[in-house]
């Protein structure tokens, strides 16, 4: 049974994504991102330049079985990254790990900044779901969560500013297997 307004507005993400049926598109646009979830592989990703890959350590096991799930029931999953070269320390750490997104299920997808300046974005990076619902993501000035770290909305002219988005940064990115740091 689909979400109503007063539940898509207090739902988690997890509930969000048991609710779409189609598509999970989400757009990342910062070059740094400090999410308290990640500092410590971060970190030691920092020190040794080995990522870590266990999908059971840190914040995979609650981030995998969403996505798998979501595949499963037959939902497209997405990820498309806007990023400045040279890349940074936290883009060649997240480029590092990509490989769990893709075991999971999300296709990802890569666009250099330089090759962005035309396309209208919104100005938050976002999660789109079955091309009705953004999930706009608020983060402080060191990229991590802000006090209100999330907005949702099914504003029609929002949707459509994220969906053309996604899809022009999508169709211009490179695949992760093929986009080197």
């Amino acid at each position: 049974m689909p979400l109503n307004a007063q539940q898509l507005n207090t739902a988690t993400f997890a509930e969000l994504l048991a609710d779409t049926h189609h598509t999970a598109y989400h757009l990342e646009m910062r070059d740094l991102y400090s999410v308290g979830d990640e500092t410590d592989d971060y970190a030691a990703f920092l020190r040794t330049g080995v990522p870590n890959l266990d999908p059971v350590r840190s914040f995979w096991p609650q981030w995998m079985p969403l996505v798998t799930d979501a595949v499963a029931r037959g939902v497209v999953m997405r990820r498309a990254r806007i990023v400045s070269e040279p890349v940074t320390d936290y883009i060649r750490y997240e480029h590092a790990i990509t490989p769990l997104n893709l075991r999971a299920g999300e296709d990802v997808r890569w666009l250099s900044r330089r090759r962005a300046s035309d396309i209208p974005l919104p100005g938050n990076d976002f999660w789109l779901l079955d091309g009705r619902l953004v999930q706009f993501h608020h983060f402080t000035g060191t990229g991590d969560w802000a006090s209100d770290g999330k907005e949702r909305t099914t504003d029609p002219v929002a949707v459509a500013l994220c969906h053309a988005a996604f899809e022009t940064v999508w169709e211009r990115g490179i695949p992760h297997v093929k986009y080197t740091v």
